[in-house]
């Protein structure tokens, strides 16, 4: 678990990012061979996109890679990946994603394991509230980006 405190840091400092901002605080980072190779966070609202969520911002800013380069790979993000983030995880084949939090929100974990994703939950206390508090001070916009 100390091996990814790191990461999930990063992770979090991009959440904060995007909050400060003036968008939704979730970040991401993608890490090959104990490198971070890309960052990202929720740029929704900043760049009126449907699609800028943390893991996706995160894939964009880390380039093109090869297969083999995603077959090394371990996305951390701050909370559980949504459906379309984690059908971009099983798409470009990253084995290993490691999730801050999923209290506030679950994504599809089950059916990635069940693709050969190995999917750790940190239950991380700084990302439960980070998103608690965000949940109750923009319920509108948090509603929006999870589609409900």
């Amino acid at each position: 678990m100390s091996e990814h405190l790191p990461f999930m840091q990063a992770a979090i400092e991009e959440a904060q990012k995007g909050r400060q901002s003036g968008g939704i605080p979730i970040g991401s980072v993608l890490v090959i061979d104990g490198k971070i190779v890309g960052r990202g966070h929720n740029q929704r609202v900043q760049h009126g996109s449907a699609i800028r969520h943390a893991e996706m911002d995160c894939l964009e800013s880390a380039g093109r890679l090869s297969a083999k380069d995603y077959q090394r790979a371990v996305i951390y993000s701050t909370l559980s990946p949504c459906d379309m983030c984690s059908g971009a995880i099983l798409l470009y084949g990253i084995p290993h994603v490691v999730v801050g939090e999923n209290k506030t929100f679950q994504g599809p974990e089950e059916y990635v394991r069940g693709r050969g994703v190995t999917v750790e939950i940190l239950n991380d206390a700084a990302c439960v509230a980070m998103m608690e508090e965000f949940i109750e001070a923009e319920p509108t916009l948090w509603n929006e980006d999870i589609g409900e």
